[in-house]
């Protein structure tokens, strides 16, 4: 499979209505405040956008409030830093609901068919919730992480976005252009929680209790 410069997609599509009187509204989906910086500095300069935090598949739920109440905190410090007016709307926490599809591959490899599943999970959710208040577009955070194959997220949401016919789905690869390093710029000006490991509960076994257990070696 080729591949596709998706942040170029992304400048195509952004060609499209930029000269607009009014913003289109995008509907995105963030998984936390470090993935969220760079990428709301890009895309509120063309769209008027609401974040839907949602992120079931953090564990445990600890690590889902402060992740939730981070991002929460950032964007109303990133609105009066940058006169913006991005909104956040929170959807429920169902851990147990969110992981019953993914339990089958509990063994699966960082990177592969769980991961995708999971990435759809939320790719869908922020479609169908733009999609039921009328957002004009949809999209995700995850392509700014250098741990996060964009191409693969990008494909995910081509098999996703058919289902919901009134809502267009915003292609990105917002890592490009310097966005990872801008991230690493912005962790520091806003002083924000960085997670040690992914969200969910295999990422948090195969390193947060992986290094645990090294480090309990050593000591021995």
């Amino acid at each position: 499979m080729d591949k596709i410069n998706y942040y170029n997609v992304s400048l195509e599509e952004i060609e499209k209505f930029k000269n607009l009187d009014k913003k289109p509204r995008l509907a995105l989906h963030a998984c936390c405040a470090p993935c969220s910086s760079h990428t709301l500095e890009f895309v509120t300069q063309f769209f008027d956008v609401t974040i839907v935090y949602e992120n079931s598949n953090i564990y445990p739920e600890k690590e889902f409030l402060i992740r939730r109440n981070e991002v929460e905190w950032f964007v109303g410090e990133f609105n009066k830093r940058n006169n913006r007016d991005v909104k956040v709307v929170f959807l429920p926490y169902d851990h147990e609901g969110y992981m019953a599809s993914l339990r089958h591959l509990a063994n699966d490899k960082e990177g592969g068919e769980r991961c995708k599943l999971c990435y759809a999970k939320h790719i869908e959710d922020a479609l169908k919730w733009g999609s039921e208040h009328g957002f004009e577009y949809a999209s995700t955070t995850l392509t700014i992480s250098r741990q996060k194959n964009s191409q693969v997220i990008n494909e995910v949401a081509k098999e996703v976005a058919p289902k919901y016919p009134n809502i267009k789905y915003f292609y990105s690869d917002f890592k490009k252009k310097g966005g990872q390093e801008r991230v690493q710029q912005l962790k520091k000006e806003y002083n924000l929680y960085q997670q040690k490991y992914c969200g969910c509960e295999y990422s948090y076994r195969d390193t947060v209790l992986q290094n645990n257990g090294q480090k309990e070696d050593q000591n021995h």
